[in-house]
């Protein structure tokens, strides 16, 4: 450990991965999926004095062969075409591209390759003992599938990485889905692995794409049993999500019993999030990297892959809660009060909304939600429906 400016200390045992490249992977400037975001959170950090230069690793452009893992050839091709401006529309569309939601942009391929690089990267670090955590905030795309581009994703970089991590190291993997948008594109692709365990919590897909994430979606052949999902009611507040998430991700972890924890950490659930129905604050996010951190050091040797994801007020919210996540990793995270001034001046005058000016969010920050109660047991009892696999099991073995 080493003390930085400011009396804050430094964990050699974490590394952030960074480039202002992963700013490529852009559709146009109205689309919500906006890697400013990544830019604000890494300059808060180092204003901070929170991230140190020694700490920050480059991202590499992930291989056709890695893609591949995961992505048909054909795809991965016709990606290269619409990035080159080469992909007929009609045939651009059969894979999701040229969509609403993924628009054609300039050298999309090598854009998203580079997102898959640093995930990739990522996993290197900490399964070749370089460093017990790593946080790579371009990645978390994980609406991604086989051969078709889907809610912002072109390729799910975790589902890449999950597969990278099995071939090259040999490890079982938990991953973690915090995202306010159910984990679909990794799901299904490892819904029939027994040695990879998803763990979603989201809201409720009757009114949020991708409209899955059902508890009852539990796995099918060999993987059956290793699917968890958990769909919170729209207007969630902190409380009720900290309950289910703390209560199904110890239970989770202590079944599954994992080598290695990949996190993917989309900070959409808050209030202020245009696309979403969730009334969380910062409050969640202190607490989902610590108890993430916690299962990685007790069943994971404290082997913590962790990427970023959806997101879309990178003003008020994404900086602030991404920031909290890599002061958790690197044991930073007793931190209240005013954000900093100077980061505050920088960007206010580029910020279409006035920045927060504190970690936290006030008390007030909304209305009352008239049906709290209700939907804290409808939570409640999803949870029960989530976990009784488990418990049931857990019964017959004690019996």
């Amino acid at each position: 450990m080493a003390e930085l400016a400011g009396g804050f200390i430094m964990s050699k045992n974490s590394v952030f991965v960074y480039s202002d490249a992963f700013q490529t992977y852009k559709f146009h400037d109205r689309h919500p999926f906006n890697q400013l975001r990544v830019k604000l959170t890494y300059d808060l950090l180092q204003t901070l004095g929170a991230l140190h230069d020694s700490q920050i690793v480059a991202p590499r452009l992930a291989t056709d062969e890695e893609l591949a893992l995961v992505h048909d050839t054909d795809y991965i091709e016709a990606v290269k075409k619409a990035g080159r401006g080469q992909l007929p529309e009609e045939v651009a569309l059969n894979y999701g591209l040229g969509t609403e939601d993924t628009p054609i942009f300039p050298n999309m391929h090598e854009a998203s390759a580079l997102l898959v690089g640093g995930t990739l990267t990522a996993v290197d670090y900490v399964l070749s003992g370089k460093a017990e955590h790593a946080l790579s905030l371009g990645g978390g795309l994980h609406h991604g599938f086989r051969g078709k581009a889907s809610g912002f994703c072109i390729y799910n970089d975790s589902s890449v990485a999950i597969k990278y991590m099995q071939e090259k190291y040999g490890v079982r993997v938990l991953y973690v889905d915090t995202d306010a948008h159910h984990g679909d594109g990794v799901q299904w692709t490892f819904y029939d692995d027994p040695n990879v365990c998803t763990f979603s919590i989201h809201e409720t897909g009757r009114y949020l794409f991708p409209g899955t994430g059902n508890v009852n979606e539990r796995g099918q052949g060999k993987g059956y049993g290793y699917s968890f999902n958990i769909p919170v009611d729209a207007f969630t507040e902190d409380e009720s999500w900290l309950a289910a998430y703390t209560e199904a991700l110890i239970e989770i972890a202590d079944f599954f019993r994992p080598d290695v924890i990949l996190t993917q950490n989309g900070v959409d659930a808050h209030y202020y999030d245009p696309l979403t129905h969730l009334c969380t604050t910062m409050r969640i996010y202190r607490e989902i990297p610590k108890i993430a951190h916690q299962i990685a050091h007790q069943y994971c040797n404290g082997r913590w892959i962790a990427v970023g994801g959806g997101g879309y007020d990178i003003w008020r919210v994404v900086p602030r809660a991404w920031a909290l996540l890599w002061l958790e990793m690197t044991e930073q995270s007793d931190i209240s009060g005013r954000l900093p001034e100077e980061w505050v001046a920088r960007w206010q005058p580029h910020a279409p909304v006035s920045l927060p000016l504190e970690w936290d969010d006030p008390e007030n920050l909304y209305s009352p939600i008239p049906r709290k109660a209700e939907i804290t047991e409808k939570n409640a009892q999803t949870v029960m429906k989530a976990l009784h696999p488990i418990r049931s099991n857990k019964q017959r073995l004690n019996l």
